[in-house]
C-alpha cells in the first residue's frame, strides 16, 4: 500500500516528528511505501522513504500552514496514495496522529479577543476538519483522557479513536549499556565529578515549564544547590529568554542551554533526575525515554503519560493546580533522597513490563487496517 504523510515541518528533536519518522519507517518495515510531504526538513534525509519538500507561501504563521495545506492536498490528489496520514490537523486525512491537545479546550479559556482572529478561526476549523461530526477520520490517541475532551466540544465518534499505546525505546538505549554516561555528561559539560544535573528535554521554555525548573533550583538550600546544575535541551525560539529569566533568579551559573542534540538518550543515562513541569503535554514520550532509561521523574498532573510515573512509582507527580512551591518541596525532597529510593529501579522493571505485552508497529497496522477515502470525497 502507498502512504502519504502529511508534516508541516520536521525537525530531529521534536517529539511528533521523531513519532512521525518513526511510524513512517514500522509501514517500511511492514511492506508499505510512504511518501513524507512537508514544508522543512532539518536533518539527514531517510533513505528508505521518499520526501517532497513543499514551498510555504505567506507573511503569517496560519498562512503558510494554509498554503502547505492546498499543495499537500494537491499532490495527495495527484499521486493516488491509500492512506493520508496527517501529524498537523486538516481537512482530507484518513488518519491523524493526535499528537497535541484540544484547541478548542485551551481558546475556551482564553480572553474573548482572541477568538476574533484570523488565527483562531483557521486553527478552529483545522481541528473541526479532523474531529467534527461531518468528518470521517480516524484518530489515533496517545491517552484516553483526551477523548472525552475531544468528544465534548466535538461529539466525535468513538469508534474512530483508537488509542496507541507508548512506544518503549529499549533498543535505543540498550546499544549504549557499558559505557560510563555520567562521566560523559560532565565531561561534556565541564561539570564536577560529584555534580548533581537536573535534565529538562523540550523546544518550548514555558509550555514545557523549563522556567518552572528554574524557580525550583534557585529555591534549593544553598548547600545543595551548589551541588546541582540544570541542563535544559531544546531549541528554544530565543536563547535570551532563558538566559535573562536564570539570571533573574540568580542561577545563571547553574543552568546550561544546551540546544537541540541527538545524543539524548546518553545523556538521560548520565543524569541524575528529569523534570517535567509541563504546562500542557498530551503524552510526554520524552517521559518514557527518561523511565526507560531508569532516570527519576519530577513531572505535572498535565502530562498524558504521568500516570506511567505513578503506577511505576519512578518519581513524583505534581498534582493540578499546580503550586510552585510544592515543586520546590518535591525537589528539595528527591534530590535529598536520590540514593535511597528505588524510583530508578521500579522506572526500568515497569517499561520492560510493558514492552513485553506491546505488539509491534502498533500504528503502522492501525494505518493499513482503517478505511480509506472517506475523508477526501
Amino acid at each position: 500500500m502507498k502512504f502519504a504523510f502529511l508534516i508541516f515541518k520536521y525537525f530531529p528533536y521534536g517529539g511528533v516528528q521523531r513519532d512521525m519518522l518513526r511510524i513512517a519507517r514500522d509501514c517500511v518495515a511492514l511492506g508499505h511505501e510512504v511518501t513524507i510531504f512537508t514544508g522543512e526538513w532539518r536533518g539527514d534525509l531517510p533513505s528508505d522513504i521518499t520526501v517532497h519538500l513543499l514551498k510555504a507561501k505567506g507573511w503569517l504563521n496560519h498562512h503558510r500552514h494554509q498554503s502547505l495545506i492546498r499543495q499537500m492536498q494537491h499532490a495527495v490528489q495527484q499521486h493516488g496514495f491509500d492512506r493520508v496520514v496527517g501529524f498537523n490537523r486538516m481537512p482530507g486525512l484518513d488518519v491523524y496522529f493526535a499528537a497535541d491537545p484540544c484547541y478548542a479546550e485551551r481558546m475556551y479559556h482564553e480572553p474573548w479577543y482572541k477568538k476574533l482572529s484570523g488565527r483562531y478561526r483557521f486553527f478552529s476549523a483545522m481541528e473541526n476538519a479532523v474531529f467534527g461530526k461531518q468528518a470521517s477520520t480516524h484518530i489515533l490517541l496517545l491517552n484516553q483522557h483526551d477523548q472525552a475532551m475531544f468528544q465534548r466540544w466535538y461529539g466525535t465518534d468513538n469508534a474512530r479513536f483508537h488509542l496507541i499505546p507508548p512506544n518503549i525505546p529499549l533498543q535505543r538505549f540498550s546499544s549504549l549499556a557499558g559505557q560510563d554516561h555520567r562521566t560523559y555528561v560532565r565531561n561534556t559539560f565541564n561539570l564536577p565529578d560529584d555534580a548533581i544535573v537536573l535534565l529538562t528535554v523540550g523546544s518550548a521554555f514555558v509550555r514545557k515549564g523549563v522556567d518552572r525548573a528554574i524557580d525550583a533550583l534557585s529555591s534549593l538550600p544553598d548547600a545543595l544547590k551548589q551541588r546541582c546544575w540544570l541542563l535544559a535541551v531544546g531549541e528554544f525560539e530565543s536563547s535570551s529568554n532563558m538566559q535573562a529569566y536564570t539570571a533573574q533568579r540568580g542561577v545563571a551559573e547553574r543552568c546550561i542551554e544546551a540546544g537541540g542534540r541527538p545524543d539524548i538518550p546518553a545523556l538521560m543515562l548520565g543524569c541524575d533526575l528529569l523534570i517535567h513541569a509541563a504546562r500542557s503535554e498530551l503524552a510526554g514520550i520524552v517521559l518514557i525515554e527518561a523511565m526507560t532509561a531508569g532516570l527519576p521523574l519530577l513531572v505535572t498532573e498535565v502530562c498524558g503519560y504521568a500516570s506511567y510515573i505513578k503506577a511505576a512509582q519512578a518519581g513524583k507527580v505534581l498534582a493540578s493546580p499546580f503550586s510552585q512551591d510544592s515543586m520546590n518541596h518535591a525537589l528539595r525532597e528527591m534530590l535529598e533522597n536520590l540514593t535511597t529510593q528505588p524510583w530508578a529501579a521500579n522506572a526500568k522493571a515497569f517499561v520492560q513490563q510493558m514492552a513485553a505485552t506491546q505488539v509491534s508497529y502498533p500504528e503502522a497496522r492501525l494505518i493499513a487496517a482503517t478505511p480509506s477515502g472517506g475523508s477526501r470525497a
